[in-house]
């Protein structure tokens, strides 16, 4: 059978190949510059390669320290988020009430604002009610923009199920935790999961509001951060920076592939 597609242009697989090659050239850098013998330049070509800086960074208790406080923040953000931005979405999509577009709005400005300007505003609330700086503050900022990311997910998978499956699932009986567990969540599950895995990417790497809410604690990308301005050992940065591309890839990835069928949806259409 032949196929209807038609095949791509030479100029434009080479523009494609060469906004691939822009957008991902440099985190290649960073993989060479993780295994260089250099150790206080970035020098091209590399003078030679190694697996030293694997070992130093291992061996770092500051490294695991950074790496800890932002797996911590990130979990507890996303979970935060997942519980929030769930129920919100619920309350927008399924209900109807005066203000509603303008609640949604509200829920997803924050993702929309520069993060200096939350970072600014949230550290003036914390001075405020004079809230010392802890993980909490870390994850109070953290969770403004992962409830809307998960807000987002759930409130597009939500307004493509179809009511009807709740409302005979109420009058088959059952009551509404029964419905939720049977009926909503199998339908909006994967729209959580990949809302969940991209707020856990984008707590994990987060810098300018943990800048803000962070006090003296130190997340890994801060850490980071401080180790380029005030180098000691550059490879040891460009080892965790892999280790970060890896855990906030990953997420992402998976959120992809869990959400490119969501228009399947049980019941969806009837």
């Amino acid at each position: 059978m032949r196929s209807d597609l038609k095949t791509s242009p030479l100029p434009l697989k080479i523009a494609a190949a060469g906004g691939l090659l822009f957008l991902h050239l440099p985190i290649l850098l960073i993989f060479v510059y993780a295994f260089t013998t250099e150790e206080k330049s970035y020098q091209w070509p590399p003078p030679g390669l190694t697996l030293q800086w694997f070992a130093v960074a291992w061996n770092r208790p500051d490294v695991w320290s950074a790496l800890g406080l932002s797996v911590q923040v990130a979990v507890i953000a996303t979970a935060i988020a997942l519980i929030l931005g769930t129920l919100c979405a619920a309350a927008v999509s399924q209900t109807k009430f005066f203000g509603r577009e303008a609640i949604s709005l509200l829920v997803i400005l924050p993702i929309a604002l520069p993060g200096i300007i939350t970072g600014i505003a949230l550290r003036s609330a914390f001075s405020l009610f004079d809230i010392p700086f802890s993980v909490w503050t870390i994850v109070l900022g953290h969770a403004t923009f992962c409830v809307v990311v998960v807000y987002n997910n759930a409130v597009a998978r939500f307004r493509r199920t179809s009511g009807s499956l709740i409302e005979a699932s109420m009058d088959l009986g059952a009551d509404g935790f029964q419905t939720f567990r049977h009926i909503i969540l199998p339908n909006i599950g994967t729209a959580l999961l990949a809302g969940g895995m991209l707020a856990f990417a984008l707590s994990f790497d987060e810098v300018i509001v943990t800048t803000f809410t962070g006090g003296q604690q130190s997340t890994l990308p801060i850490w980071m951060l401080e180790e380029l301005i005030r180098p000691r050992q550059r490879p040891v940065t460009n080892v965790v920076a892999m280790l970060v591309v890896l855990v906030t890839f990953l997420p992402i990835l998976a959120a992809y592939y869990l959400t490119r069928d969501g228009d399947q949806i049980a019941g969806a259409g009837k």
